[in-house]
């Protein structure tokens, strides 16, 4: 009878005694063919196989611009980003105008998206001047992709009114590639992707190289922009292609704790193995990168971090 007594009473506590929820973090990322949303749910899975206590989600969004907006109203915990969208909304410049989010920092760089203009073998379509006049999809409404696009057409004297543009996110601009109901279509992401590889293994695909004037005045436009080239045998049929960048920031609140900043940043690049497991565009995930593209000021987690491993901290990326 005492035995049994004790257990109840030890039955009881253990009731009594609430379980210690585990804090929740979102991580905005885009569509679900693009590279984000692989990227955000391998970081998801960094955190909730080594912070204790921390439960981490990858949502699926409209991406850069979209989250931007999420960390500010505190609907996202962390984001992804494109390097132009996180530097406009940081100053209230470009798409962000009159609407500055100053709370944005950055944790790491991740990669650089390449932008890639596709259209199929037969199109007619061999040059970026030889999008006038067609339909060609520029990206989701508020993605990065749309604001690279817009950037590249405009700094080559090509405006919406000579195209007819359409706003569709990744699978959905392969889809209507495939079936004929637009011409070309840009990717602004980490290469592969999903949605082009796809694409590529039913259809004979094109990928648009642009010309040494093309990158010229789109880098003057936007100083983001890095050259690059787009590798042979990225895609099936796809020699090399040259083609322009532009960095992936993991952008966080100024309201994010210190701790937690630190705690991440460092789970990250500590167990950064397990992310390039899940997407090749995490090789280029490394402290380097992140010291030299980052194009706003870092979270002082973040900074804790990386002084501990023994970096130097520009100037430009403290707060």
């Amino acid at each position: 009878m005492k035995l049994l007594k004790t257990v109840l009473a030890g039955a009881l506590v253990a009731i009594a005694t609430p379980v210690l929820a585990q804090q929740q973090l979102s991580i905005a990322t885009g569509g679900t063919g693009g590279v984000y949303y692989p990227m955000g749910g391998g970081l998801a899975e960094v955190i909730n196989n080594h912070i204790e206590g921390y439960a981490a989600t990858a949502e699926v969004t409209g991406a850069s611009v979209e989250n931007m907006g999420l960390i500010a109203t505190g609907d996202a915990d962390l984001a992804l980003g494109l390097a132009d969208t996180v530097a406009q909304a940081y100053s209230g410049t470009g798409r962000f105008e009159g609407q500055q989010l100053p709370m944005i920092r950055g944790l790491a760089s991740m990669y650089a998206n390449m932008v890639q203009i596709v259209t199929l073998d037969g199109s007619g379509i061999s040059s970026l001047a030889d999008l006038r006049g067609k339909r060609v999809s520029v990206g989701a409404p508020g993605s990065g992709t749309e604001i690279n696009a817009a950037a590249i057409l405009s700094a080559n004297g090509i405006s919406y009114d000579d195209i007819e543009e359409q706003r569709l996110n990744f699978n959905e601009t392969a889809d209507a590639l495939a079936n004929g109901d637009i011409d070309a279509g840009f990717w602004s992401v980490g290469a592969p992707t999903s949605s082009i590889l796809n694409l590529a293994t039913t259809q004979s695909i094109v990928m648009l190289a642009l010309s040494d004037a093309e990158m010229t005045a789109a880098q003057e436009a936007e100083p983001l922009f890095a050259r690059t080239t787009l590798a042979a045998g990225t895609y099936e049929g796809v020699g090399d292609t040259a083609v322009l960048g532009v960095p992936n920031v993991l952008a966080v609140s100024s309201e994010m704790s210190d701790e937690v900043a630190y705690q991440i940043t460092r789970a990250m690049f500590e167990n950064i193995a397990d992310l390039r497991a899940v997407h090749p565009a995490a090789n280029q995930t490394t402290v380097e990168f992140t010291l030299s593209a980052t194009p706003v000021p870092l979270h002082p987690g973040a900074i804790r971090y990386y002084e501990e491993i023994g970096s130097e901290i520009p100037d430009r990326l403290r707060p």
